[in-house]
């Protein structure tokens, strides 16, 4: 698939619904720097500077589910303590999500503690109960994840080993998911994965299969070998091994494996990375992506994550981000119709962010054109470009012109940094494009009224900003700013 197509599918991850089931927990960082030993043991002395805690494990896949604008649920557990409170409120804060977190007052809620120092973890300390649920609170779990589940496009069974999906707990949830319908998607934990038979995919990392089937796992073939050993004796419908630095193996059932390696990058900590890769995987398989290209982009954010300390996440954004950056031409990226770029400026909005809009024909590029564009770029956070069409430019400007076409001159443009989109439009003017696209702000270069850049009526209903620009490169800017609702 190309990706002007995994873009649009990730545009759709707000449209997606994934319910995790699974182990909860508290990841608590305190960062510091080490400038002595211990005079008391040979030990470092960590000076603490600040402290921060966020959620972990099966916590850390919705709160990725969440960062990728897909709409998450969790059925866990927690102990009736603090750590258990600070868990509900973190939960409660994500946007799009909803948590049944229940509470048993004989548990210890999970707490793992990491001490870090110049950018290096030094010391790690865990405080847990791994109890299985009992019968009471298995029955609670299910039940949540039954009314939950109706709704879900797709489930993830992220096992930690602290008790939710232990023993024949992970075949209950697969039984309730296929019966509703719904993949299932198992990160496991344990030696014995045949308790997640009949999952759809299974994402375990190299030693985790290495441990599952006492197998070698040192190359491609040896993890493929394996992977297949694992799909025939647990029934699952593909594996995707994690390989830290050498990226992911697809092994479906039915069919070839597939190499997904990661881009060159330093990586500074592999915390909740795992987390990372089965959110995205669930969004891609969520929005329609096949399983194959819903492992590509799961590979790409994985990458993003690991070059961040913590247990960090990836945005929607980051992740186009990223996929732009791996289009053979980033300035083919950026070329859209209008439609596409209604969706985009639809996507930006969700994200709180500020879009303006500039055109002109750009036939012959010239230096006050760089000025405008730049100028432009500074009061939005996304800058959309329209040019005139070569029709167009020759209705405008005479026979002979354009002297450049209109993919041409959009490719160069596109491959400028202030330029986040480029549309071509047919018409004389760009008042279509503003009625659809409704940018905050419109920027234009030169001395006009604002019924001289749009029509009368579309001034009288619209209250976007319309800022004037001096095109001289050098010369300091007009700044006349005004509101284009009642502005002529």
């Amino acid at each position: 698939m190309g990706q002007h197509d995994l873009i649009a599918a990730v545009e759709t991850f707000p449209d997606v619904r994934v319910v995790c089931v699974g182990d909860v927990m508290l990841d608590f960082f305190v960062y510091g720097d080490i400038e002595r030993i211990s005079p008391e043991a040979p030990i470092p002395v960590v000076r603490v500077h600040h402290e921060e805690c966020m959620l972990g494990g099966a916590g850390n896949v919705v709160r990725n589910l969440s960062s990728l604008g897909v709409a998450a649920s969790l059925v866990t557990l927690t102990g009736e303590d603090d750590a258990g409170g600070r868990i509900r409120a973190l939960l409660s804060a994500l946007p799009n999500c909803r948590a049944a977190a229940i509470g048993d007052p004989g548990r210890k809620t999970s707490v793992k503690t990491r001490y870090l120092a110049q950018s290096q973890q030094v010391l790690r300390v865990d405080s847990e109960s791994t109890e299985p649920a009992g019968v009471s609170l298995m029955a609670q779990l299910i039940k949540a994840f039954e009314e939950l589940v109706r709704d879900a496009d797709l489930v993830i069974l992220s096992d930690y080993g602290k008790g939710v999906l232990a023993g024949d707990a992970a075949q209950q949830f697969i039984q309730v998911a296929r019966a509703a319908g719904k993949p299932v998607l198992v990160d496991p934990k344990g030696h014995d994965y045949r308790r997640y038979s009949g999952a759809t995919i299974f994402k375990p990392n190299r030693k985790e299969l290495a441990e599952a089937t006492a197998m070698p796992v040192d190359n491609d073939a040896q993890v493929e070998q394996a992977a297949r050993h694992l799909i025939a004796d647990a029934s699952l419908g593909a594996v995707l091994v994690t390989l830290g630095a050498a990226g992911m193996l697809l092994v479906p059932a039915n069919g070839p494996a597939r190499a997904y390696r990661s881009a060159g990058r330093e990586v500074f900590d592999v915390s909740g990375a795992g987390d990372t890769v089965a959110a995205t995987l669930a969004a891609g398989l969520g929005s329609g992506l096949s399983l194959e290209d819903a492992a590509e982009i799961a590979n790409l954010a994985a990458g993003l994550v690991v070059a961040k300390i913590g247990t960090a996440v990836v945005t929607e954004e980051q992740l186009i981000r990223e996929l732009e950056s791996h289009h053979p031409s980033a300035a083919d990226s950026k070329l859209m119709t209008l439609d596409e770029a209604v969706q985009r400026v639809h996507r930006w909005r969700r994200q709180g962010l500020r879009v303006g809009f500039t055109n002109g024909c750009f036939d012959l590029l010239h230096a006050g054109h760089i000025s405008l564009l730049k100028q432009a770029r500074e009061r939005c956070d996304r800058l959309i470009l329209g040019i005139n069409s070569d029709a167009s430019v020759t209705r405008l400007k005479g026979p002979g012109r354009p002297a450049q076409d209109a993919q041409t001159r959009a490719l160069v443009l596109a491959s400028l940094s202030p330029v986040d989109l480029v549309v071509v439009f047919e018409e004389d003017t760009p008042e279509r494009m503003i009625r659809e696209l409704r940018p905050d702000v419109l920027v234009k270069g030169g001395d006009y009224r604002a019924d001289q850049v749009v029509g009368a009526d579309l001034v009288a209903s619209w209250g976007g900003e319309l800022v004037l620009v001096d095109l001289l490169p050098g010369h300091s800017t007009t700044r006349t700013m005004q509101r284009l609702a009642g502005q002529t």
